[in-house]
């Protein structure tokens, strides 16, 4: 997110192979549209105002990891050919997969996938609506950094 002008900073805990994460993020000026599956449109723009996220996480082999997540998005939607936004709330559920590779013992890249379901949901502009899609489906990066080495 750091490369459109937004952030995601997060905070987690692990305990044996299970990690427990608190998040917030905001997605500057990056566009979230394309992600979405189905009900993806071309008349609108979507970003991620500032929201915050719980995921559950367990390491299945050395650095690989599944998790699953509850995110409260904030959504602003942009029509545009007339430049009108409106905000739009998501209870997101999902997964991802991911793998941390370290560089030393404490700083790592963690590239991975995520999946984002949600409930219908809509805004009207004048004389359209706008339907957010049920499905996004986005690569994500992450650089960390671990507190506590683990050797």
């Amino acid at each position: 997110m750091f490369l459109t002008g937004g952030y995601h900073l997060g905070l987690g805990y692990r305990y044996g192979k299970f990690r427990i994460r608190i998040s917030v993020i905001n997605g500057g000026s990056y566009d979230a549209e394309p992600a979405g599956t189905k009900n993806s449109s071309p008349d609108f723009k979507r970003y991620y105002k500032t929201s915050p996220g719980l995921f559950l996480g367990y390491n299945v082999w050395k650095n690989l990891e599944l998790y699953s997540y509850l995110e409260l998005h904030t959504f602003e939607i942009e029509q545009k050919s007339t430049g009108l936004k409106k905000n739009i709330h998501s209870t997101d559920i999902g997964g991802g997969v991911s793998y941390q590779f370290f560089f030393g013992r404490h700083v790592y890249l963690q590239p991975g996938f995520h999946i984002y379901l949600r409930q219908d949901n809509s805004a009207a502009f004048n004389e359209t609506t706008y339907k957010i899609p049920n499905i996004d489906l986005a690569p994500v990066i992450r650089i960390g950094y671990r507190i506590w080495s683990k050797y």
